[in-house]
């Protein structure tokens, strides 16, 4: 990556500021239109994230449009036509809704470095690793600085695109303030290999203080993710206890299902955490900035709906500035609105809906009487993908 002489100022169309799926999709999609387009990513590539790693055939569509279709078909995981719920010594079993088609699973080690592959061939500038420490707005839109090993640099565009996820803390006033509190959601993945989970079931796991899911990803890998309550997990632990082993030794004592499908499965690296999750609806659009991902709504990751949710959003948001001259303030305004607009009738009701589920979830003593319901009446589950959006293709 090429840095301009000191004082130069590099100047775009758009500038996207976080790699992931949302902004690699954001970026994709801008320069199909023919917009120059720079991609910031402060991480090398390819690199672990905490992620459900599941993305439902209802953003196949959007793949296809991305030009990815093809390599993500080669590269994911087994397609998943059951779902299930583990919560305590409940094992209960249900068909993926059929209109949602099958869904598979990416890591996100492979899936990023996909999209921002394919990003880079349509003419995106990627600018990795590389760190956004501010931005200004003024008349003409907005100006960016960026750190990176080689020295600092400045950026400008009319369009400014946060892409970098609601958990990651930083210098910009895009991303959210360090604030802890015992009933903070800590995210943590691991991958697995072996293990007995049959490669086309997506189970959702109840456990005490927490909620998560497990998927077959690609290369055989078991991926399991989920959320805890930081007072529970500060409870679990021990003297000399990791927070992944704690919380490992938690899920398998606290849930058969989660026993069994890990029965001798072999972790995979180390357990990653994030957080705290601080699912809500945000604004989509202000102060000039666009928002994708879960920068602009966060749904509770009980649903799986994570990787779906940021490329469509981001799609979206492409298709709707590919419509403007950017470089007018007005349609800009106009374009934000619009976008917030299509974002919430897309995204609005499965994030109210998992608010609800994920309550539950966390507290088997109350999601007992539902799971008595899920067991007398599996189609239950099925009924909870269709609320999750796992059958709304992006409109």
């Amino acid at each position: 990556m090429a840095l301009p002489p000191l004082g130069s100022v590099m100047t775009h169309d758009a500038i996207i500021i976080g790699g992931g799926p949302g902004g690699a999709s954001t970026a994709i999609g801008l320069a199909r239109a023919g917009l120059r387009v720079a991609l910031v990513e402060r991480s090398e590539f390819p690199r672990r994230k905490v992620c459900g790693e599941f993305m439902s055939a209802a953003s196949r569509p959007v793949l296809e449009a991305l030009g990815v279709v093809e390599e993500w078909d080669a590269a994911a995981g087994p397609e998943i036509g059951r779902l299930a719920l583990f919560t305590g010594e409940r094992v209960v079993t249900a068909p993926m809704p059929v209109s949602a088609g099958r869904g598979r699973g990416l890591g996100r080690d492979v899936l990023d470095d996909l999209l921002v592959a394919q990003a880079r061939r349509c003419g995106v500038e990627i600018m990795q690793p590389c760190r956004a420490t501010g931005f200004e707005r003024d008349a003409g839109g907005h100006h960016v600085t960026l750190a990176t090993s080689q020295g600092t640099a400045a950026l400008a565009a009319p369009i400014l695109v946060a892409a970098h996820g609601s958990w990651e803390r930083g210098p910009l006033f895009t991303q959210a303030p360090k604030m802890h509190a015992p009933s903070d959601l800590l995210g943590f993945k691991a991958h697995f290999h072996g293990g007995t989970l049959a490669a086309d079931l997506m189970p959702l796991l109840s456990f005490p203080g927490g909620y998560g899911g497990m998927v077959r990803v690609d290369g055989g890998r078991l991926s399991l993710s989920c959320c805890i309550r930081r007072d529970t997990l500060e409870a679990l632990r021990r003297p000399g206890d990791t927070a992944g082993a704690a919380l490992q030794a938690h899920l398998v004592r606290s849930c058969r299902g989660i026993r069994e499908a890990l029965g001798g499965a072999v972790l995979d690296g180390p357990w990653l955490a994030a957080g705290p999750i601080r699912p809500a609806l945000r604004p989509c659009y202000a102060e000039g900035i666009y928002r994708v991902g879960n920068l602009a709504g966060e749904a509770h990751p009980v649903i799986a709906e994570g990787i779906s949710m940021a490329i469509q959003s981001g799609w979206l948001l492409s298709r709707v500035l590919s419509e403007i001259d950017v470089h007018d303030a007005r349609a800009r305004d106009a374009a934000g609105a619009r976008y917030q607009a299509a974002w919430r009738r897309q995204f609005s009701t499965r994030i109210r809906a998992a608010n609800a589920f994920a309550n539950l979830a966390m507290r088997p003593d109350r999601f007992a009487a539902l799971g008595r319901v899920i067991a007398a009446m599996p189609a239950t589950l099925t009924l909870g993908a269709r609320l999750s959006g796992k059958v709304k293709p992006l409109g």
